[in-house]
């Protein structure tokens, strides 16, 4: 974490912008100086009508009363004009300038977020990384629309209008201001206060928000397991719980501005009876008396939206911790410049050495594994859940880092390589295929941007994926929906392997890519993994034996180690743990 405050990050963060910051502020104090005006123009208005030759504007030469009203007619017309002018001007600086830092917060933390291993975003919650990039994000866009401008003008009210009581009478500022230390020390002492129940808001909202995400993404299992009502009480619980949370802030921040308002008729009233007594005795003028009632409802009257503003101003320091703190988390995934050409790429084996890995808090997934994969050749890996298969998988796209031991592929150790340049070199089909709620002709594009309708088209053939496409009534503009729901898993997983023929990868990666079709598709996708495999290196990873019979090697993992090593043929021959496999997919009897 950053040092500092989360006002002194966030400073630290907008320091890009500090040009645009001093010109809203400028505004915003201009603005407030001109809206502090009129009372000194009702002043001097009194002080002709009482005084008028021997106004106060008459040593001015305006001796003509009529003429001074008229100057203070035309000063109106000006004073207003020009707070107006500042008004509008600290209105369009404050306010896209929260735009802009809402939109460049959200995407340098979306970017960043995208530059985390799996396990960062193994350890943190889905919905929770929403509200971050939304909510909060929002929360701190709102106090810099708002909060920023009143705070400041609050300050300069003070300083101004302070000044002008010390012009006109200290007695009477000393009385006035009393109740102003009273105040600031008030909403200091808020502030404070206010800064762990924000918190305890935003985390409640991150949680709540999680739930929510989760329950609508896993709809089906709710209600196949009849599980309505229990996921319900899962959400009026947190519901309730982020109620509770506000409403510890909310008590606090209520009893904010009937406090200050006490300490403000106490200042005023102080004004009132000492400056009227003071006006009485003739030693002031009718008309700075008047300035000073007045003046003192400018000065005490705008602190009582100190509460707001501090409410406002502790809700997005919260939120811009949670952000800041995203945004500096350190980035796992350490990477060099290492780009070999494709050709070393194509021609180069995966060597991994004395590989150790395990996920935190649980026991190791390899220890000591070491496995060459040949270019050029497909290899199969089978094995129990929980062997390590999508393990390996994910170490080899640096979704994860091994503990010791490393991965070697042309030459260099993955962590030299440029990981654009590693990933690029890979296409992956997981078993949990993604696809955009767009058209079935741009969700194949993905595999290659610049890819032209036809290309994309000729991927689908390969993939044995056109005849379906051809069969929908909108055929390739069809919307997939949201994850591709409108589609079957054969025709999702179709999609998907033209997505990677379309990338034209080196090393294909199937993990468990016919494991959730029928017969027929898991044939058809058999085909299209063969034309695919051609003069490539691919690693499959299969429940389904039979879809990687044909593979030039199979490996056979359990608890993270090799037992096994062969094709398909000897594997059976050796009468272990894969002839059991086969002969049970199969029907065919096992010896032993």
């Amino acid at each position: 974490m950053s040092e500092g405050g989360p006002f002194k990050r966030l400073l630290r963060y907008m320091s890009p912008h500090k040009g645009v910051i001093r010109l809203a502020t400028l505004c915003s104090v201009l603005n407030k100086i001109w809206d502090l005006a009129p009372p000194l123009l009702i002043g001097l208005a009194v002080d002709v009508v009482v005084l008028r030759e021997e106004s106060f504007l008459a040593g001015f030469g305006f001796v003509d009363p009529w003429h001074q009203l008229i100057l203070l007619s035309v000063l109106t017309f000006l004073i207003w004009g020009l707070e107006s002018l500042f008004e509008y001007f600290y209105g369009i600086l404050w306010r896209n300038l929260a735009q802009t830092v809402q939109h460049e917060l959200r995407i340098e933390t979306f970017g960043h977020v995208q530059k985390q291993g799996m396990g960062w975003f193994d350890e943190r919650q889905k919905g929770d990384v929403l509200a971050i990039l939304n909510d909060d994000v929002n929360q701190l866009e709102r106090f810099l629309d708002k909060g920023a401008n009143d705070l400041l003008q609050v300050t300069t009210t003070v300083i101004v209008v302070g000044a002008v009581f010390l012009a006109i009478s200290w007695k009477v500022a000393l009385f006035a201001v009393l109740p102003i230390p009273i105040i600031v020390w008030g909403s200091f002492l808020y502030q404070r206060s206010l800064e762990p129940r924000y918190a305890e808001v935003r985390n409640t909202a991150g949680r709540l928000n999680a739930l929510l995400e989760n329950d609508l993404s896993g709809m089906s299992t709710i209600q196949s397991f009849t599980a309505e009502d229990r996921e319900l009480q899962r959400v009026e619980d947190l519901s309730n719980e982020y109620r509770d949370a506000n409403k510890k802030a909310i008590r606090l921040s209520v009893a904010f501005v009937p406090m200050i308002r006490m300490a403000i008729l106490c200042g005023f009233t102080a004004t009132l009876l000492l400056g009227g007594w003071l006006t009485l005795e003739g030693v002031l003028a009718i008309g700075a008396y008047s300035v000073l009632v007045f003046m003192t409802q400018r000065l005490l009257w705008p602190l009582t939206r100190l509460g707001e503003t501090f409410d406002l101003y502790q809700r997005a320091m919260a939120s811009s911790t949670r952000v800041l703190d995203v945004l500096t988390s350190p980035t796992e995934i350490k990477q060099g410049d290492y780009e070999p050409s494709n050709d070393e790429i194509a021609n180069s084996d995966i060597e991994i050495k004395n590989l150790n890995f395990a996920y935190t808090g649980r026991e190791k997934v390899f220890d000591g594994l070491d496995l060459t994969i040949k270019s050029g050749t497909t290899t199969g890996i089978v094995g129990a859940t929980g062997s390590g298969k999508t393990t390996l998988v994910r170490l080899l796209l640096r979704f994860a880092e091994p503990e010791q031991g490393h991965i070697e592929w042309a030459g260099n150790p993955l962590p030299e390589w440029n990981l654009q340049a590693l990933r690029s070199s890979m296409a992956l089909v997981d078993q949990h295929i993604t696809l955009f709620p767009t058209t079935i002709l741009e969700n194949i594009r993905y595999g290659k941007t610049t890819a032209s309708d036809e290309e994309v088209k000729s991927a689908g053939l390969i993939a044995e994926a056109s005849q379906f496409i051809e069969e929908l009534p909108d055929k390739w503009d069809t919307l997939v929906g949201e994850g591709g729901h409108r589609l079957s898993g054969g025709q999702r997983q179709r999609l998907a392997i033209a997505r990677a023929v379309l990338k034209d990868a080196p090393v294909l990666i199937l993990d468990e890519a016919t494991s959730a079709v029928d017969n027929e598709t898991e044939a058809a996708l058999q085909r299209s993994i063969s034309k695919i495999s051609i003069d490539r290196t691919a690693i499959i990873i299969a429940h389904r034996l039979s879809t990687i019979r044909n593979a030039d090697r199979i490996i056979v993992l359990d608890n993270g180690r090799i037992i096994e090593d062969g094709t398909h043929e000897n594997l059976v021959q050796l009468n272990g743990t894969y002839a059991r496999l086969w002969a049970v997919q199969t029907g065919a009897s096992f010896e032993n």
